[in-house]
């Protein structure tokens, strides 16, 4: 058994989870529309551009959460899900996991999405666990923060190792499919790096060390 990972934004869903749930809310009426937008739009240029501040976004990202009660922000998610998240779904990305589950491999989302967001997408797609950033709760209501460290950039290298060491797996034979230069630190830990739809920094690494390319865009 070998451990497949996936990073999931732009990647297994031909989109940014994030990002939209952030355009959701806009749509919803439930955000300043205007501001929101803007500040939106602004993280993900950055995270494209490789210069995202993970804690400065996700003290803004992770606001919305409070806004709410979690009955109602699983009711919300129930239509994130229906509207916006399965029809970004491929069918390429679909045969991917049934291709690494039929060889027996132990399927794996690692994400810097927070996991309120991201957890229904793994759990549709099928997957064996998932790592994503964690947003605090107490009494069961989100606050904002986060809990421990955002599996983002060499965060997803930390967590991955704590991962590893609570699960007994490893990496031999592993692999991680993503389409994002922030990623690189894991990729190039793993035995088979496969870069998808890749931004032209990991593009140009990928040719440069003879990696895999593929597009599970339909």
């Amino acid at each position: 058994m070998a451990l497949a990972i996936f990073d999931l934004d732009n990647t297994l869903i031909n989109g940014d989870s994030d990002h939209g749930w952030g355009e959701f809310l806009v749509e919803q009426g439930l955000v300043d529309k205007q501001l929101y937008k803007d500040k939106n739009d602004y993280y993900l240029e950055q995270y494209q551009l490789g210069q995202l501040d993970i804690h400065e976004y996700l003290e803004f990202s992770l606001h919305a959460l409070t806004l709410y009660p979690l009955d109602k922000l699983q009711q919300l998610h129930k239509t994130f899900m229906a509207e916006k998240i399965l029809p970004i779904i491929s069918d390429k990305s679909r045969a991917l996991i049934a291709k690494h589950k039929e060889q027996g491999d132990y399927l794996l989302i690692i994400t810097a999405t927070n996991l309120f967001v991201t957890e229904p997408i793994a759990k549709e797609l099928a997957m064996d666990d998932i790592i994503a950033t964690e947003p605090e709760m107490v009494d069961g209501q989100y606050t904002g923060k986060i809990s421990g460290i955002p599996s983002f950039q060499h965060g997803k290298v930390k967590r991955l190792t704590t991962w590893l060491q609570k699960t007994g797996l490893s990496l031999q034979g592993s692999y991680f499919y993503s389409d994002s230069r922030n990623d690189l630190p894991l990729l190039e830990l793993v035995d088979h790096p496969v870069v998808v739809d890749a931004d032209d920094t990991l593009l140009a690494h990928a040719k440069e060390h003879n990696w895999p390319i593929m597009s599970l865009k339909d």
